[in-house]
């Protein structure tokens, strides 16, 4: 029986780069795979893109409110493998359908995305697969004073931030993020520094 995997990590964590590496392994053994990603995700617009320039065009986005379980319909028995991007931006009823079509189609599946947002709380996809994934790893990278960073910090105009909603793209309106271990992210996203 094939699983739902959970590949999730802190940003700059190698997730797509990952993504891309399983999605080659799989090809170069004449393997088809279909990579996905949610349409919420503008950065590469129907492109899944590294941070180290890696890219790779999507074979389906999926749209906020889709009934996923349609698009799975579809998908010839020759696959190999479903590989989800920023799998944190998925609802749970898309999570529901994926893990249902890695069972009864005995395919994988296997989800990247970020544990949670940038003020600790974690996305609606990525606690969904936290409760089905068959099988979970977290990806390490480190933070600016060398701790392993699991943390993600926002930054706007040069400034951490603590507040605004959930979902704000990397790369756009001045946003970009920075992992931080955390004890960093007390100091420079919370500014505490004593008890």
């Amino acid at each position: 029986m094939s699983k739902l995997y959970f590949r999730y990590g802190a940003m700059n964590s190698g997730k797509t780069t990952l993504l891309l590496q399983v999605a080659h392994n799989y090809e170069e053994r004449g393997m088809k795979v279909l990579v996905l990603k949610p349409q919420i995700d503008t950065k590469g617009d129907d492109t899944v893109v590294t941070r180290i320039g890696l890219t790779r065009k999507v074979d389906h986005l999926i749209s906020k409110d889709e009934k996923l379980s349609d698009y799975l319909k579809s998908i010839d028995e020759d696959v190999s493998c479903i590989l989800v991007d920023e799998a944190q931006f998925l609802n749970r009823d898309q999570v529901d359908e994926l893990f249902m079509f890695s069972k009864l189609k005995d395919t994988p599946v296997i989800c990247y995305g970020l544990r949670n947002d940038f003020k600790t709380i974690a996305f609606p996809g990525s606690l969904r697969l936290f409760e089905l994934a068959d099988d979970m790893e977290e990806l390490y990278t480190i933070c600016r004073c060398g701790q392993r960073a699991k943390f993600n910090g926002r930054i706007i105009n040069g400034e951490f931030t603590s507040s605004g909603e959930q979902v704000a793209i990397d790369g756009e309106n001045q946003v970009e993020y920075e992992s931080l271990c955390g004890g960093c992210y007390l100091k420079k996203v919370l500014k505490i520094t004593k008890m």
